[in-house]
């Protein structure tokens, strides 16, 4: 019992110290946060740091980028997708299933795209014992657009990693209304980005980005960097 109520506390503070502080005031967004158990996404070796504010390796030994995002920059992402309950979502960077996880307690479908084969087997096993049905997990390169395109459109896409800059292929899986989420740019500083597909029209698809905050995260495999060559 002492146990239960050491990881509710944790818990607790984690809303209270590191999330809130971070414009996270969304009541539904903070009710998952507190209905999904984190602590069982983490691995065994980094229990105890479940609830920091810190990136957790997901791999032993440990291998850079590798890791599950802090916990605040997990909760504004979700709060700021505006994830309705009839959503169909694209994840690509599964991780440890924990983001899958949250975007599924409010979305109808979450497909999540995982490139590490050890990782995706640890993440299918989270999501399993979470007992939660409405995740499906591909594990392939998410760059790669065939692995993942017969699932959509979708209304919301999230890369739970960082990105050069947006990659344009990826905008045209959203469906009229949708929004994609990714952390683009380089260190020391990099800003999630928020597109939205507007309603098409005779010249085409037309889309609005918005950078509203800041943040760190490592990068995504599988995408390319832009080549900083120049004449």
């Amino acid at each position: 019992m002492p146990a239960i109520l050491d990881t509710d506390q944790a818990r607790f503070n984690m809303i209270e110290q590191q999330i809130r502080p971070w414009d996270v005031l969304d009541t539904d967004v903070l009710a998952v946060l507190n209905a999904v158990p984190r602590e069982d996404f983490v691995p065994t070796a980094h229990k105890a740091l479940a609830f920091s504010d810190l990136e957790i390796p997901l791999l032993q030994p440990s291998k850079p980028g590798l890791c599950m995002l802090a916990p605040r920059v997990e909760a504004r992402l979700l709060q700021d997708l505006e994830i309705k309950a009839g959503d169909t979502v694209l994840e690509i960077g599964t991780g440890s299933g924990y983001m899958a996880a949250l975007l599924a307690y409010r979305a109808k479908r979450v497909i999540t795209v995982e490139i590490n084969q050890s990782m995706a087997a640890n993440a299918r096993d989270n999501i399993e014992q979470a007992n939660i049905h409405n995740i499906e997990l591909v594990q392939a390169d998410g760059s790669q657009m065939d692995t993942w395109a017969a699932f959509g459109p979708f209304d919301a896409i999230v890369l739970s990693g960082s990105v050069a800059a947006v990659p344009q292929e990826l905008l045209q899986h959203l469906k009229p209304g949708g929004r994609l989420a990714a952390i683009c740019g380089h260190e020391p500083v990099m800003c999630a980005t928020f597109v939205t597909r507007g309603e098409d029209n005779a010249q085409g698809a037309t889309f609005s980005k918005t950078t509203p905050w800041d943040t760190l995260a490592p990068r995504l495999q599988g995408f390319k960097e832009p080549s900083s060559f120049k004449f």
